[in-house]
This record gives structure tokens, C-alpha cells and sequence, in this order.
């Protein structure tokens, strides 16, 4: 799903049996949109949930939405997609809102690509490819805990040469909060907004930090233009158990008993 077209149909959409009562009423008055923009389901190597799980876990906390950004794959949104939980025209299902995304690991370190969905074999490429690649499909890129080269953040030097659209400044499953202060004085400094995120692993840990939008349009493309606004985070770090889960599913990647399900398997069902 790609942001432009997204855009080009949300345009008429008021004329179309495409524009459910949800939205043209989502449309009257500004709401406030509590979104974890940065989260991982089974279809990356680290993670554990369903995506259907994420999903569950995310309403049952109160928000409105997530972009599903699982690691160097968008299988996770178009599995979504096929089973009715998203909508390629950037429509929310059922009042929850799921935007396409996916970290791609660069040449540099993690780069969060939201509003598209990019093919699978960018691991690797530089930085500021991914970047003119994401924009050119519509989307916004916007680093992943920056300073944080545990986990393969993006440093300062390379960091100055891309064109981002925002930057995250709080990753709740950071390993310094240090890292966190100083991806938001870098930001601060550059004059470029911020998000914050949970980087959940888990289904248990979704939510844990977020951003919150205040807008009236309440879909991929409304949320796209209100990131690279001015917006209210919510800030919390993971849990130890919630970081204890994280490292032992990497341990245990390889020997997971849950596999996800291929394309080839949920395109024939």
C-alpha cells in the first residue's frame, strides 16, 4: 500500500461505497489518536506475536492503532491485509487503524519506513536509498533509537547527511536511556519532530510508549501528515520481563514452534 494512492483515493472517497459512517463522522472534529508507530510480530526474526495478537493486545490498551514495522519484510501488513484486519486504501478496520511499515536494516543501522511497503531484500542498502525509496512510494523514514548502537542505530555523522522526515526519541526497549536523551536533544537541535514507540516484541509490551495525534482524519494518509507535526508522547521503558522476552526470543529464534504463515500458504486460503 502506498501512501500516494492511498491519498488518491481517500480524495473521492466520500463518493464511494469505499468511505464507511466511521470515517465520514471521524472526519467532523479533531480526536486525539493514540499510535505505537514502531512495533514487531512473529514475521520478524525477534518476534513472538501474531499480528492478529498485536492487534488485540493494542485495543485492549486503548489505542487506535500501530504501524506493524516487523524487520526487513512487509509480509506481516499484507498477511493483515488478506485476512481483513487492514485495507490498502488506508482505512481504519472496525475503528483501528493499521499502517503499513518495516524496518529495514541499512547500510548504517535501522531505518523505520512507515505509510509503504517495501520489498523484502533491501537489507543492507545505504541509509539514504531506503530513504529516497520510502518517499518516492509516499511514506516518511524516520530512524529507529538512534545513538543506540547495541541495537543498531544510526549514528550522528550519518544521521546529518539523510533526509528524514521525524526521528524517534523514545524507544521503550532502549538499552540506555541515555540513548534516548540524546536522539531528543539531536532532534531538538535539528528542528525535526518526534515520535516515541514501543519497539514491542511482544504482544505484552505494545503500547508501552507512543504517539499521540490530534487530527480529524482518522487514516494512513491523515496520520502520515500529522507525524511530521508537533506531537504528545507517551513515554514509558519496557518492563524487565518484557526485555527478558525480547532477548530469549532471539536466543530461541531458530527453535520457535510458532512459524508464521508464508505467502504462498494465506494467498491460497
Amino acid at each position: 500500500m502506498q501512501v500516494a494512492e492511498s491519498r488518491g483515493i481517500l480524495s473521492s472517497s466520500a463518493k464511494g461505497k469505499a468511505c464507511s459512517i466511521t470515517y465520514l463522522m471521524s472526519l467532523q472534529q479533531p480526536m486525539t489518536l493514540k499510535i505505537d508507530l514502531h512495533t514487531h510480530s512473529f514475521y520478524s526474526g525477534d518476534g513472538v506475536s501474531t499480528p492478529e495478537e498485536m492487534i488485540a493486545a493494542a485495543r485492549g490498551k486503548g489505542l487506535h492503532g500501530i504501524a506493524l514495522t516487523d524487520h526487513n519484510t512487509s509480509e506481516g501488513v499484507e498477511y493483515l491485509i488478506s485476512k481483513g484486519y487492514a485495507r490498502r486504501d488506508g482505512l481504519p478496520v472496525d475503528g483501528f487503524l493499521v499502517i503499513p511499515g518495516i524496518e529495514v536494516s541499512t547500510a548504517e543501522g535501522h531505518l523505520l519506513c512507515i505509510g509503504a511497503m517495501l520489498p523484502d531484500n533491501l537489507k543492507g542498502t545505504p541509509a539514504r536509498d531506503i530513504c529516497k525509496r520510502v518517499h518516492d512510494a509516499g511514506g516518511l523514514a524516520i530512524p529507529a533509537h538512534p545513538y543506540d548502537l547495541f541495537r543498531a542505530g544510526i549514528r550522528e555523522s550519518v544521521l546529518d547527511t539523510l533526509e528524514i522526515d521525524a526521528l524517534e526519541v523514545f524507544n521503550a526497549a532502549t538499552t540506555f536511556k541515555s540513548c534516548n536523551e540524546r536522539a531528543h536533544r539531536y532532534a531538538e537541535a535539528r528542528g525535526l519532530p518526534m515520535t516515541a514507540a514501543s519497539d514491542a516484541h511482544h504482544e505484552a509490551a505494545i503500547g508501552t510508549a507512543y504517539t499521540a495525534f490530534e487530527t480529524a482524519d482518522f487514516s494512513v494518509a491523515g496520520i502520515l501528515k500529522q507525524v511530521v507535526e508537533k506531537n504528545a508522547m507517551e513515554r514509558r521503558y519496557l518492563t524487565r520481563g518484557d526485555k527478558f522476552r525480547k532477548t530469549w526470543n532471539n536466543w530461541l529464534r531458530l527453535s520457535r514452534r510458532r512459524r508464521p504463515p508464508r505467502r504462498e500458504e494465506w494467498q491460497q486460503g
